[in-house]
């Protein structure tokens, strides 16, 4: 017969941003330890609320299945002696499994027989094995856990109660000084302590106490709710998903109230208004049907909706206190010059070993100008583009962003028009932080997408030369985020530039400037090494296959646009019969290329025909893929590359190329390098693994 069994942890309020990671854990875990313990069951169903992680689990047998197996035990000429007794290591083995020598029979594997026995392991009650549930609480992993009284177990907030139930039966076991019980609490304030008959009653008795213990119908309630309140009132609310979701973690019981704010504060920006609702008040802002900030904002209470009405005009008072500093700072921030601001710069400290933040913006108006001259943008375009490198972190001295530091650039962008920058400019200072999160958009303007390259190139060079290099989960400078977004911003742009070039350049300004570095070869290979990990890591998000990545990526990055290309190109071609023979001729030139001392040919030097044949497509075939590779045409080029397949299968059909004689041996093998150096600037197609088809 089989039963629901529950488990319910009770804590104090765990951090919105835990919950949705824990109850995942608590669900695969739950699943894994009940697969582990060989415990039949139906569905799992987790529970979350701010005081609670739960899993109910249906279908719980009663035992294990009872279990036979057979055991394989030593080989027969071990188990039996000469006189064909059984020896130790045969009545050994039978002990160990709980058998005697009479239960051993011989099975053949692979032409020699060994002992087997067959035994029958009985399934345990199931109610027995469930007391060491407790293990799988504590196996939960938080970001961040503490330690309360004088206990010893660190967790993300102390444990209050426990519920443990198989059927109406409590299961019993302990964490610390806390037992299992039927014992639950409902909602802080609207509920009370109250038990829990059996497993299958749990939502139903929580609700009777004001909490709604799944996450999914909870949210449902509040998008409900929103939705009813938003055609009542003709609005049009900005459901933010990040914000919905961390709301429906905050609340056990939800109930949606409305209010208003003076019409007054929609003179200054709206995004200093959204940024007050939603990061510091968790509101949801609301905007009319023609996209226009309205003055109200929605709120979610933790509760009922009695006195509702209080509650809106107490979270009134609080947003106007906001909003009131924000229309001062607005107003402050726009007194003075850019210039003024400028200026303080020098006395912000940027790193203590990289000088001020107006130190960092010198080395990024130097790399934007070097930047600019490579992609050969006009007189006009540098000139923006040097401005808009020299003010791009001006407002991070602005009251606003000091207090709103979610702001910084797109007040920037704001103050840099009302001080009558141009329009350009403006939306570069904006533009530079992007991409702002990983997969985020990327700058869409010229200028802002070469002043946002030479911000992350800085601080990423910056950083990995005084030895902040990310290692494993630790990255607190979102290195590897700014690696990305420079990637994907080469990429978005389709900008003929090497990846490792740009990486040079900004480290032969640090070297030029004498600013704490490690050796500049470490730093060299560390950063070279850190950006192919992370072109690696977007090749594969773009469903490239690893093998595929690896031989693109083997002599490095290059244009990365054009690596993606390559990518994708090679990716289609493996799985063509055609281009198997081209891969097969190619791959044996890199192979026998490496035994080679120097590239140098002498045709004078070539016995058959079949060397003088080779030479001359060669001579053909690189002008042609040179200019083809330079242009980013990579289709092109390796169609062309793919006309060295024939002669190169003639020429090791004719030719010894390890001949005895040395210098015809040097010559073919530096025919080999000098074609390898041409198939090596496309991939090394040594480490693609040929995809046969069934």
């Amino acid at each position: 017969m089989s039963k629901t069994v529950l488990f319910e942890l009770g804590l104090e309020e765990l951090p919105a941003r835990f919950i949705n990671d824990a109850l995942a854990q608590l669900k695969d875990k739950t699943e894994k330890w009940l697969t582990d313990n060989r415990i039949p069951f139906g569905d799992i169903h987790g529970f979350a609320t701010p005081r609670r992680l739960a899993v109910q689990i249906t279908e719980v047998a009663d035992k294990q299945p009872d279990l036979e197996e057979e055991a394989k035990g030593p080989a027969k000429k071990i188990a039996l002696d000469e006189e064909g007794n059984w020896s130790k290591a045969a009545i050994g083995f039978t002990k160990g499994q709980g058998r005697d020598v009479d239960d051993i029979y011989f099975k053949e594997i692979k032409g020699t027989e060994y002992v087997h026995v067959r035994k029958f392991i009985e399934g345990k009650e199931t109610a027995a094995l469930l007391e060491q549930f407790g293990e799988v609480f504590l196996s939960l992993n938080f970001p961040k856990n503490m330690r309360w009284g004088d206990r010893d177990l660190r967790f993300a907030r102390p444990i209050r109660w426990m519920v443990a139930l198989f059927g109406e039966q409590v299961i019993p076991f302990q964490i610390e000084n806390v037992h299992t019980d039927r014992r639950t609490f409902g909602h802080r304030f609207l509920g009370s302590e109250t038990t829990i008959p059996s497993a299958d009653h749990y939502e139903q008795t929580l609700s009777d106490q004001y909490v709604m213990a799944s996450v999914e119908k909870r949210q449902g309630r509040i998008v409900s709710q929103l939705k009813q309140l938003e055609e009542k009132q003709s609005w049009k609310l900005m459901i933010d998903e990040e914000l919905l979701e961390e709301v429906t973690h905050l609340v056990e019981y939800p109930a949606v109230f409305s209010g208003a704010f003076s019409e007054e504060f929609l003179e200054v920006p709206e995004e200093a208004l959204i940024t007050s609702m939603k990061e510091h008040q968790r509101y949801f802002p609301v905007r009319s049907h023609d996209n226009k900030l309205l003055p109200y904002f929605v709120g979610v209470r933790n509760g009922d909706d009695q006195n509702i009405d209080i509650v809106a005009r107490g979270n009134e008072k609080v947003l106007k206190a906001r909003l009131k500093d924000a229309q001062f700072f607005y107003e402050e921030d726009q007194k003075g010059s850019i210039d003024e601001k400028m200026e303080k710069l020098s006395r912000m400290v940027y790193q203590e070993e990289l000088g001020t933040l107006a130190d960092k913006v010198q080395r990024i108006t130097a790399i934007t100008g070097k930047l600019s001259e490579w992609l050969g943008l006009s007189e006009e375009e540098k000139q923006k583009a040097t401005r808009a490198a020299e003010i791009c972190k001006f407002d991070l001295v602005t009251q606003m962003v000091d207090e709103f530091t979610e702001l910084q650039g797109v007040m920037g962008e704001k103050y840099a028009r009302l001080f009558g920058e141009d329009e350009e400019v403006a939306a570069a200072v904006n533009e530079h932080y992007m991409p702002r999160q990983a997969n985020g958009e990327v700058p869409s303007s010229t200028i802002g997408s070469i002043v946002s390259i030479a911000d992350k190139l800085d601080t990423i060079v910056g950083s990995v030369s005084i030895g902040h290099v990310p290692t494993g989960s630790q990255d607190p400078y979102g290195l590897r985020r700014q690696a990305l977004g420079i990637l994907q911003t080469l990429n978005s742009r389709g900008w003929s530039v090497s990846v490792e070039k740009l990486i040079d350049l900004v480290h032969q300004f640090y070297i030029e400037l004498e600013l704490p570095t490690r050796s500049e070869e470490e730093v060299h290979k560390d950063l070279h090494e850190f950006f192919r990990v992370r072109a690696a890591y977007l090749l594969r998000e773009n469903e490239v296959d690893p093998d595929i990545v690896e031989a693109v990526l083997a002599q490095g990055i290059g244009h990365f646009p054009v690596a993606g290309r390559k990518a994708d190109l090679l990716v289609e071609k493996r799985n063509e019969p055609s281009f198997k023979p081209v891969q097969e001729a190619l791959g044996r030139v890199l192979n026998l290329a490496e035994k080679a001392d120097a590239e140098e040919v002498h045709p004078e030097l070539f016995e058959s025909k079949e060397e003088q044949q080779l030479y001359d497509v060669f001579q053909t075939v690189h002008e042609s893929y040179s200019r083809q590779m330079s242009e980013g045409r990579v289709e092109e080029a390796l169609e062309t590359l793919s006309g060295l397949a024939e002669p190169i299968h003639s020429f090791f059909d004719a030719v010894m190329v390890m001949a005895e004689d040395e210098r015809v041996r040097a010559n073919r093998l530096g025919l080999l390098k000098q074609m390898a150096g041409d198939i090596y600037q496309y991939a090394d197609l040594t480490r693609i693994e040929w995809k046969q088809q069934f």
